[in-house]
């Protein structure tokens, strides 16, 4: 991809230089081309500003204010590009010396000429033109300070640097300058001038630093956070990054602070061109929110006073938002000549990519196209408003003086000569300040709402209160009514009872009659029966006595009943009173109650219910009557019976027995009748119990039944997959013995159909065969299949993972669904040789994602693959499991861990396999520990010394520094550098004679970058800061 547009540089390159470059008409040239793309409505990446029916138009600016002499905010404004030429370093000065050179500037001419050769130049003409000698002061008061006081004033603003790796980007953009202050980078010099620009008491100033990193934005602050979001309003367009850490800047120091952490978790690498390349695209977002007097918007004040009816006396506060972006690419890099090879491979692609199609937006733009590809990529979403938009935009293009990068550096400049056509439309992001305004108001609406709640709460009371009154009413209406009734029934009761009282009397008065006559005829037989008498008359006397109590009690419970009939008269008299003035209260709040007939609906059921309880006290009271009536019909049996044993005396006397021994069988067999019911209802208790287990069982048996029949029907689709994945794997295995047969034949016969490489299309062919298997089987079923018993069963499934992980994508699937887990189960419990090499090169994958090393070593992942180490002699598996562990030492974090689970032992000791391919990969996870340890130990996030140095790391380094592989050979020596970085591990080295092994990479070392590292460390060194070849020093700046 770098290569292609690179090749494509040179054509537009002398398109340019004949139309617009190529003499003294280039300016007139340009200043026609910037006003036929302010003409045509300057196309912008989200198409905001191109020419549009009116009503179609959609604002950029969604805070901006709304005013009538809105055009007057708009100003025009196009892209300013810079170029900088970085200084020759000791590499251009070597390879380049049989060249001529290859940049011409005239920075007094604002040009730059370009020369192919002695007899082919072209022309360009900039904004501004750097020397290698320009300052960082001047770069940046000529490129950024004019963006920088537009955002003061309230627009947005964009600096962004562009340029081939290498060539001082973020040395331009980003440089903390903390021992120099000279040398700091357009964000802290920007960062500082806002800060002494602003109101600390009323102002604020806010950032967020992020990274595009493979087209993932994720948070330098905070590293967690990848993966966050572009969001878009639907309504303004504006886009927003939900999610990404704010913070809000006090001061310079708190800034550089913040720009130190970002820096740290920003992704970089070393490759041929660079030895701190960064891998991602760095952008600093600055949110600043500035008060002004608004004194001078008095009549806009007033149009918005009229309709928000504020006071006169206070104008409405104006706040301008503004956002400044500073932009640091990722450098444009050729694969032949960065050497990027595995990883690094597939970061280069995606950083070629987003600035592919960042070339495309602008070139879409410079021609004034009607179709803007901004969504191509992240990149140019966030850089939508920075090209053709609302923003002020400066763009600042770094180069190298090296002919041999002479495609990449026509193709940067090419880059600058398209941004320069665009022509941005810049707004005045001002508006009012309405959310002190509603601070305030919010008070008093606050204060208002509790008086209203108030005013509601006792208005709630009152109606509670009148309806509590008409239920009230409505209930002594009815118990008015049942009252009445039960009066009239008592009425009629008392009748009946008086007329019953009066035949008891007069029955009574006959009985005296009687018993007087009787008195008369046995007047003769007086003396002979004196005893009998007397006993008679005691008997008649406690009878009479207990006829005359009875007599009184019912007596006095009359005239209860007949005094409380009265008090119900009363009462019911009282009750038509206030039942007459509740209907004319009813009458006064029959509107009210129509308004509330849906709240009266709850109310209702509750009267209904209240009416469904005294229907039942009706009841009971009746009930009541009735056991009175039956006591009344009990009195007169017992008045009978009075008769009969007054007439029946002699006879009672013998009956009495017979009635006593009656009563007592009727007690028994009311007590045998109590606990045979006693008994039934136990049983009944018993019987429902069991009724309920029967049913319970019955549930449970059902269930069971269904569980079995789902769980046979999972294992017969198991099965079936696992039927299908065999034969999947056996067809794939048939194509590849057939394709590799093929192979054979076209190497046999010396060429290949196409010039096509076989290996890539073999794996090409193999991630086709897996995504297929993985759509037919499914990923969740393949996983599974990593536990199955049958060993062949196993050997396919981790293949096929092991397959996925190798690519981004199903990295997160595999781990979402235990297939992690899974292959450590793997390394722990099978015994087949091929199991633990697949298993261990799929974790190998997987331990490239940053989230996942977490996981790994969380679940004991470094003492698994220790002992896979430890257990097995084949180098391929041990190739796999060093590389799993070279890419865990790549975790600054994790290195504790890994030193004590014994990582960094099994991963030395597997250099006794003596194969290139197991020592390279020791090497570069020594490389990349020691890289991390280093930068832990200069942040100072780390001290002491090395953790490598207790397992002999220095030792084997320094025996294996002149092995003839080239890549384990440049590993060794990095890793010796950042060692000797650590003050802690200079002991080591003086002893060792480390430091003399120092010394010859500096000088013979076959990469420039490593020399010179080797130097500059050598100079930390207390007794080695005089004498240690002064001449090969190399002056660092830009690169």
């Amino acid at each position: 991809m770098a290569a292609s547009f690179g090749s494509r540089a040179p054509h537009h390159g002398q398109r340019a230089s004949n139309s617009s470059h190529g003499s003294s008409s280039a300016s007139s040239a340009a200043a026609s081309s910037s006003t036929t793309a302010r003409s045509n409505g300057n196309a912008s990446l989200g198409q905001n500003n191109r020419p549009k029916p009116p009503g179609s138009r959609r604002s950029v600016t969604p805070t901006s204010r709304a005013h009538s002499n809105a055009s007057v905010d708009e100003v025009s404004g196009r892209v300013r590009v810079a170029v900088r030429l970085r200084p020759r370093n000791s590499e251009d000065l070597l390879l380049d010396a049989d060249y001529a050179d290859c940049v011409e500037l005239q920075p007094e001419l604002k040009r730059l000429k370009l020369r192919k050769n002695n007899w082919n130049s072209e022309s360009y003409r900039f904004d501004e033109v750097f020397t290698d000698t320009a300052s960082q002061r001047r770069v940046y008061e000529v490129v950024a300070k004019p963006v920088v006081e537009s955002v003061l004033s309230g627009y947005n603003g964009t600096i962004m640097a562009y340029g081939q790796t290498g060539t001082g980007k973020t040395y331009t953009v980003g440089r903390l300058g903390k021992d120099d202050a000279s040398e700091r980078g357009i964000m802290v010099r920007a960062l500082e001038d806002i800060i002494s620009n602003i109101s600390h008491a009323s102002d604020s100033v806010e950032v967020s630093y992020l990274q595009l990193y493979m087209e993932s934005i994720q948070d330098l602050l905070s590293p967690e956070k990848i993966n966050i979001p572009i969001t878009e309003d639907p309504k303004t367009g504006e886009l927003s990054l939900p999610g990404a850490t704010v913070v809000n800047v006090h001061g310079v120091d708190h800034f550089q602070e913040l720009l130190q952490i970002g820096e740290a978790n920003r992704h970089a690498a070393n490759t041929k061109l660079n030895t701190e390349s960064s891998r991602s695209h760095a952008i600093l977002m600055v949110n600043v929110r500035r008060y002004v007097d608004g004194e001078d918007k008095e009549e806009t004040n007033l149009q918005d006073r009229d309709q928000t009816d504020l006071p006169r006396s206070k104008p409405i506060p104006i706040v301008r938002k503004s956002k400044l972006l500073i932009v640091d690419l990722a450098g444009s890099e050729r694969l032949d000549k960065s050497g990027s090879e595995g990883h690094l491979l597939e970061e280069a692609k995606f950083i070629n990519l987003s600035l592919t199609s960042l070339g495309k937006c602008i070139n879409a733009l410079a021609e004034n196209s009607a179709h803007i590809p901004f969504r191509d990529s992240k990149l140019t979403r966030l850089l939508r408003d920075s090209f053709g938009g609302s923003a002020r935009t400066s763009l600042i293009i770094t180069i190298g003086p090296s002919a041999r990068h002479y495609a990449e550096t026509t193709g940067t400049i090419m880059f600058g000569q398209r941004a320069m056509k665009i022509v941005n439309m810049t707004k005045l992001r001002e508006e009012f300040d309405y959310e002190s305004l509603c601070r305030k108001l919010e008070s008093q609406v606050d204060h208002l709402t509790a008086e209203v709640e108030r005013l509601e709460k006792l208005r709630e009371n009152d109606k509670g209160k009148l309806e509590r009154q008409l239920k009230e009413c409505e209930d002594s209406f009815s118990g008015a009514e049942t009252l009445m009734k039960r009066s009239e029934f008592l009425e009629k009761e008392n009748d009946r009872l008086e007329s019953e009282m009066k035949d008891i009397l007069n029955e009574l008065n006959r009985q005296k009659d009687q018993n007087g006559l009787m008195h008369n005829n046995i007047s003769e037989l007086q003396t002979h029966i004196n005893y009998i008498q007397e006993q008679q008359r005691l008997e008649a006397s406690t009878y009479q006595s207990v006829l005359a109590d009875t007599t009184q009690m019912y007596e006095k419970k009359i005239a209860e009943l007949m005094r409380q009939s009265e008090e119900d008269r009363s009462h019911a008299i009282n009750v038509e009173e206030k039942l007459d003035h509740m209907k004319e209260l009813f009458g006064d709040h029959q509107i009210t109650i129509q308004q509330h007939e849906m709240k009266h609906c709850s109310y209702q059921k509750t009267l209904d219910g209240t009416t469904q309880m005294h229907e039942k006290k009706i009841a009971d009271l009746m009930k009541q009557l009735e056991d009175e009536h039956g006591r009344f019909e009990a009195v007169e049996e017992q008045l009978d019976l009075a008769k009969k044993l007054l007439s029946d005396y002699q006879s009672s006397m013998q009956g009495q027995q017979e009635i006593n021994e009656l009563n007592m069988k009727l007690e028994k067999m009311h007590e045998l009748h109590k606990e045979g019911a006693a008994e039934l209802q136990l049983i009944k208790v018993e019987c429902e119990a069991l009724l309920h287990e029967k049913a319970k069982l019955t549930e449970d048996l059902h269930t069971m039944r269904e569980r079995l029949l789902q769980e046979e029907n999972h294992r017969k689709n198991i099965e079936d997959e696992l039927i299908k994945v065999k034969k999947l794997v056996a067809d794939n295995q048939k194509d590849q013995k057939e394709k590799q047969l093929d192979m054979k034949e076209n190497v046999g016969k010396g060429s290949t159909p196409n010039g096509s490489n076989p290996l890539k299309e073999t794996q090409s062919s193999q991630r086709t065969t897996i995504a297929k298997i993985c759509e037919e089987v499914g990923l969740e079923k393949i996983l599974a299949l990593l536990a199955s018993e049958d060993t062949d069963v196993q050997i396919h499934a981790v293949k096929v993972v092991a397959n996925l992980a190798a690519e981004d994508i199903h990295q997160e699937k595999i781990v979402e669904g235990g297939g992690l887990h899974a292959l450590l189960m793997l390394l722990q419990s099978s015994r087949n040789p091929t199991v633990l090499r697949v298993a261990s090169g799929a974790i190998a994958n997987l331990a490239m994602n940053e989230l996942n090393q977490g996981l790994i070593m969380s679940k004991g992942g470094a003492r698994l693959l220790a002992n896979v180490a430890s257990t097995t002699d084949d180098p391929q598996t041990q190739r796999m499991v060093a590389g799993a562990i070279a890419n865990l030492c790549g975790n600054e974090k994790l290195h504790v861990m890994l030193k004590e689970d014994g990582g960094l032992e099994a991963l030395l000791g597997m250099v006794r396999s003596g194969t290139n391919d197991v020592t390279a990969q020791v090497a570069r996870g020594i490389a990349n520990f020691a890289k991390c340890e280093s930068r832990a130990v200069i942040q100072g996030h780390r001290k002491g010394r090395s953790l490598l140095m207790e397992d002999g790391a220095l030792e084997w380094l320094l025996a294996n520094n002149d092995c003839a592989s080239t890549s384990i050979k440049r590993h060794i020596e990095l890793a010796l550098c950042h060692l000797a970085q650590n003050k802690d591990n200079w002991r080591d080295f003086m002893s060792s004679g480390a430091v003399n092994r120092m010394q010859r990479i500096s000088v013979e070392s076959s990469r420039e970058d490593i020399r010179n590292l080797a130097m500059k460390t050598l100079k930390l060194f207390p007794t080695h800061q005089t004498d240690l070849y002064p001449t090969h020093q190399t002056d660092l700046h830009g690169v």
